[in-house]
């Protein structure tokens, strides 16, 4: 099959440091081509990638000091989408809606996999315009703001197996990872933690426009003795810094798509306390691969409770849920159904539909009619 993967500009693919959006279409694109499917890549020019890559940057928007206005550079990524629309049996989206006045018109099937928060009262009215496009949600929670979109799916994150192993968990503090930003929690996870007397680690970047909440509200925090801010880490790093944790705190507050460090830690075998917001009941089973609570007591409380985890329990419940491979069969399966909705496709072969037994080698062989 041949496919198209349209990533943000933003980040590179993957990214050298924070950004999960494009370390899950690096996982998605490397393990397609694995399968032996002709995929192309529109990112920026610093990814690394075994499939083809059409450069629309030179490097990554976010840590380039040169770019000003950031939309323009998205449009030319359009642009060089749409001249070679036809040379691809379906276009995966990543990057929005920005692509929708394409996409609607465009010959060759078109998916998006929504990212990001949909609670936005702007997205009404733009969802409303446009019902007919294909989107695919993280989690079945993401969909909670916008019923009336054309969902087609539910895929969640995954990574690679071999990715981030199994650790020991012997590094006798809390870990946190993420943006310092007013939903993500950072506070209540320095609360947490000194109210249980345990150290907490917190690996996390700091954006432009939180830099003001950084200051005022979080700045003075991690001056406890207990706390200790390592500022970003890369995917090497992360490792060690989640294997080595008691436990990953997530407290969030408000409704996170996905949030693909839990997966992260449950690859180590490092559970998750959680705040039951968003996806959190979706992917973290409460008792066995972590804690979903309510309030920061029962997240104190939770930390108590950690010794009754198994850490190899955890990660088999990774292996099970939320590898790439995983990742990969589902989307392959959603690609299959909209070719097969296509007027302009018609399937002569498919892999195998059950969950587990597509083969790595498996091909789709489409012509147009």
């Amino acid at each position: 099959m041949k496919i198209a993967q349209v990533a943000p500009l933003f980040e590179a693919v993957p990214p050298k440091l924070y950004g999960g959006t494009e370390r899950v279409i690096h996982y998605l694109t490397e393990e397609l081509v694995r399968r032996k499917h002709e995929v192309t890549l529109f990112a920026s020019g610093d990814s690394v990638t075994t499939a083809q890559l059409i450069p629309i940057t030179h490097e990554a928007l976010r840590l380039n000091p040169d770019c000003i206005d950031p939309l323009a550079h998205c449009i030319v990524q359009l642009e060089k989408v749409i001249r070679q629309a036809k040379e691809f049996d379906i276009i995966h989206f990543h990057t929005d809606f920005l692509h929708f006045p394409f996409s609607s018109r465009c010959d060759t099937p078109c998916i998006t996999t929504l990212h990001g928060r949909l609670d936005l009262p702007d997205l009404q009215p733009l969802y409303n315009e446009f019902p007919r496009q294909k989107v695919i949600s993280i989690s079945n929670s993401q969909r909670l703001p916008l019923p009336q979109a054309n969902w087609i799916g539910t895929v969640y994150h995954g990574l690679p197996a071999g990715l981030h192993p199994l650790q020991e968990g012997n590094g006798e503090y809390l870990a946190f990872i993420g943006r310092i930003s007013p939903e993500k929690g950072v506070d209540w996870a320095i609360q947490i933690a000194i109210e249980c007397n345990c150290p907490i680690k917190i690996a996390a970047k700091i954006d432009k426009v939180d830099q003001h909440y950084f200051e005022k509200h979080i700045a003075h925090l991690i001056d406890h003795p207990l706390v200790e801010y390592v500022g970003e880490i890369n995917e090497q790093e992360k490792t060690s810094f989640l294997g080595k944790a008691k436990a990953l705190l997530f407290p969030i507050n408000w409704s996170e798509p996905f949030g693909l460090v839990m997966i992260e830690a449950l690859s180590c075998g490092t559970p998750v306390i959680a705040f039951k917001n968003g996806s959190v009941p979706e992917v973290i089973d409460h008792g066995i691969t972590g804690f979903v609570v309510e309030s920061i007591p029962e997240a104190v409380q939770a930390v108590s409770r950690i010794k009754q985890l198994s850490r190899p329990a955890i990660r088999r419940v990774f292996e099970e849920r939320f590898t790439a491979g995983r990742m990969a069969e589902d989307y392959l399966r959603l690609y299959i159904q909209v070719l097969q909705d296509s007027h302009h496709f018609r399937a002569t072969s498919f892999p195998a539909p059950g969950r587990n037994n597509l083969p790595a080698g498996a091909e789709v062989q489409l012509k147009k009619e």
